[in-house]
């Protein structure tokens, strides 16, 4: 479950030191976009630093470190500070090729076998470019340890020279490439940033229209954006009480050797009672999260 996906640049550990006041679903400490070039070298050298500062706290959220992409001079070294460090996952940003992966699985594997107890370590991919978009599902694909996906919306309209708007239409066909690239590996989806960091109600709206293309979460930039995520991407009471309703009357239906019933109007079947199954189960979690 990633609702909310919260970055930090790696190079203020003032402003990490603020992330367990917000409910995040994922933290992430950034050495890519966030730090600027002169910083990445000492962010990375006190990246341990930060880490155990955050695993002093009451996090709630899982803990990772976007590194820089395989393209830069930064990545082999990013690679090895990150999986040096007590995190939940790492984000390998700009993925384009499978080969771009091996690096950062052999650094971990090796890792976790040097240390038995070390929490398992998992790699999230971002998708960002043309490349990754035309091969996005192979790359969703394209290991165990790779349990989620975002779209990186900016940097794939940078790629194509396209003309950013607020109805975002020059990026749904990629932004759809990506949410069912990630479904079809059965990994976590997050959709694009929200720029406008001052306005509420175009985080919101972005972030129903993520959710309605069938994405579970959403990167955020700011701390307003995190309480307006982690509401969007759950369950509202009315469809929780929707959901526990349709399960009982299709079980109660099946008994009686129906495969389909009329349920307020619609035809339920077997497709919409696991989508009713998937949303209670998501509520169970964002209950047992607290």
């Amino acid at each position: 479950m990633i609702r909310s996906l919260f970055f930090a640049p790696a190079n203020r550990h003032d402003l990490l030191g603020k992330f367990p006041r917000f409910r995040a679903d994922c933290y992430a400490i950034d050495l890519e976009d966030g730090t600027p070039e002169g910083d990445k070298d000492s962010a990375r050298a006190r990246l341990n630093e930060a880490v155990q500062m955050l695993r002093g706290t009451d996090l709630r959220g899982k803990l990772y470190v976007r590194i820089n992409q395989a393209a830069s001079k930064h990545y082999l070294r990013d690679i090895g500070a990150a999986v040096a460090c007590d995190i939940d996952g790492v984000i390998l940003p700009k993925l384009e090729k499978r080969d771009e992966l091996f690096p950062v699985v052999h650094a971990i594997e090796h890792a976790e076998a040097a240390s038995p107890g070390k929490r398992r370590v998992e790699i999230m991919a971002g998708i960002e470019s043309m490349r990754g978009v035309i091969d996005a599902v192979p790359l969703c694909a394209a290991h165990p340890r790779i349990t989620s996906a975002f779209f990186g919306a900016e940097d794939f309209a940078s790629d194509i020279g396209a003309r950013r708007t607020r109805a975002g239409e020059e990026v749904l066909y990629a932004r759809s490439q990506v949410v069912l690239a990630a479904k079809a590996a059965r990994i976590i989806a997050i959709d694009q940033a929200v720029v406008e960091i001052r306005d509420d109600e175009q985080c919101r709206r972005d972030a129903e229209k993520g959710r309605d293309l069938g994405y579970e979460g959403k990167i955020c930039v700011v701390p307003r954006q995190v309480e307006i995520c982690n509401e969007v991407f759950a369950p509202t009471a009315e469809e929780i009480a929707y959901a526990r309703e349709l399960i009982a009357v299709y079980e109660d239906a099946t008994r009686r050797g129906l495969g389909t019933i009329d349920f307020k109007g619609h035809m339920i079947d077997g497709p919409l009672l696991k989508r009713a199954g998937a949303m209670l189960e998501l509520a169970r979690q964002i209950e047992a999260r607290g």
